[in-house]
């Protein structure tokens, strides 16, 4: 009788270790939840589903619309010459074009005064104009900062974020 009751003793004391240690464990293997981001873009854009693909495996959860961006670029008052082939919306901040994750992940950790960041144009090199079909060239380009201007009610810019090949 002595023996079982001990062997239970000793069962409850390893289920409780066991249970005790879970927390830790837990924390240290849980994933880290992801980024919400929507993405605008024409349906038709493989380089906008390459950087969407880019912007998942840095731990943004992506919802994308294919309906083009030009309509929301302009409605979250992003100019036209500061615009690329697909727009983004996440943390309340606009993201357009090729901006690398890093650069969003930046944005989101400083949180400035601004409308958003962006990669005007579509520059080969940059995430998402960076496949194979491009031969590994890298055109320099820069990541803008823009905030919006209420002396004339435009926007600015100035560099983020400078990329030199």
């Amino acid at each position: 009788m002595q023996s079982t009751n001990r062997r239970h003793a000793l069962h409850l004391l390893a289920v409780a270790a066991a249970a005790a240690a879970l927390p830790a464990y837990a924390n240290k293997t849980a994933p880290a939840a992801k980024i919400p981001m929507e993405v605008w873009k024409d349906p038709n854009c493989g380089c906008c589903k390459d950087w969407i693909a880019l912007m998942e495996q840095a731990g943004f959860a992506v919802k994308v619309h294919d309906v083009g961006n030009n309509a929301v670029r302009a409605k979250l008052g992003l100019p036209q010459n500061l615009g690329s082939c697909h727009t983004a919306l996440v943390g309340g901040y606009v993201v357009e074009g090729h901006v690398p994750a890093a650069d969003v992940h930046k944005l989101l950790q400083a949180k400035p005064k601004a409308l958003g960041i962006t990669v005007p144009g579509m520059p080969i090199g940059s995430p998402g104009m960076d496949g194979p079909e491009y031969g590994g060239r890298k055109d320099p380009f820069d990541v803008l900062l823009v905030t919006k201007n209420l002396m004339n009610s435009g926007v600015s810019t100035v560099v983020f974020t400078s990329y030199r090949g």
